[in-house]
């Protein structure tokens, strides 16, 4: 792969335009870019703080607009960390934000995000997801969001964490449609949802939100870092085996993916991951190698 700093001008521009036409479209009509960012660690350790912000809003500026946190996440810390990235940018950001499962009634909906927004340090977020199912019924839940959609401080909601089963519910739930998307644990090593969960939304028109999109930097599944057949076609493109996975993840136009990145060097490697065209034989390969599933499993969950 070839050596990149932020201050390579014309290929960040490059990435730039490249990662405005790898576009994901929600319901509502808005326009999204394949590859977003994750936060999930971050904000945890104060001597990575500024290392963290300077990623972040690389990633802001590469075009990767979408910026993916929760109150889970260091007890409030990420999104404190987030809160920093985005002062003076807010408008150049589509910001996501999690609630708790138990936080998602009727009794603390409200003040879970009005928490979440004063640690971001805004008035609204553009998305917030249920963390995962809880005990809450799904209606009441879709009542508290429409609550917060109505009163301006979400602009719409989804969920995460929902298998097939859950998402036909939610769907028949009343105001259940208005759900956008769908965050779920997809990389090349972790394919359970092709089954039947992906092609669900795919009939639904309804975009999955990929987390950990690069295996956790392969952790997952050392087979991504290591694989002859992925390493010749990074080779090929001249690029990293995890630059191929993302863009593998991303293949299609119904999938947003939010790697986490902490090094800008990294940052960089995830937005040049959008420049990469796979071909069919490409993706019939690695198909060989990560074979789709041909039956269902349960979904993975990390």
């Amino acid at each position: 792969m070839m050596k990149l700093s932020v201050h390579d001008h014309e290929i960040i521009l490059r990435m730039k335009h490249s990662l405005e036409k790898r576009i994901v479209t929600l319901a509502d009509g808005t326009f999204l870019p394949s590859i977003g960012q994750g936060t999930w660690y971050m904000g945890e350790n104060p001597q990575s703080k500024n290392k963290e912000i300077k990623a972040l809003q690389l990633g802001i500026e590469l075009g990767m607009k979408l910026i993916d946190t929760a109150e889970m996440y260091g007890n409030g810390d990420s999104e404190r960390l987030v809160g920093e990235v985005i002062k003076g940018r807010r408008d150049k950001v589509f910001l996501v934000s999690k609630v708790y499962p138990h936080h998602s009634g009727l009794d603390l909906i409200e003040s879970a995000c009005e928490n979440s927004l004063k640690r971001l340090g805004t008035d609204y977020l553009d998305l917030y997801l249920l963390h995962w199912r809880g005990r809450v019924p799904l209606a009441e839940t879709i009542e508290g969001m429409e609550k917060l959609r109505r009163d301006g401080k979400i602009a719409r909601w989804g969920v995460s964490n929902f298998d097939t089963e859950d998402m036909i519910e939610l769907w028949n739930t009343p105001n259940g449609k208005k759900c956008v998307t769908n965050q779920v644990l997809y990389h090349l090593g972790s394919r359970g949802i092709d089954y039947d969960l992906l092609p669900w939304h795919h009939e639904h028109n309804m975009p999955i939100m990929a987390y950990s999109p690069l295996a956790q930097g392969g952790s997952l599944r050392r087979q991504l870092l290591s694989d002859p057949t992925i390493i010749e076609i990074a080779e090929k493109y001249n690029m990293q085996p995890l630059q191929i996975a993302l863009a593998w993840t991303i293949r299609s136009n119904n999938v947003i993916a939010i790697p986490k990145a902490v090094k800008e060097e990294h940052v960089l490697a995830n937005a040049q991951a959008a420049t990469i065209q796979l071909t069919i034989e490409d993706l019939n390969r690695l198909d060989e190698v990560f074979p789709k599933p041909t039956r269902k499993t349960p979904l993975d969950i990390i």
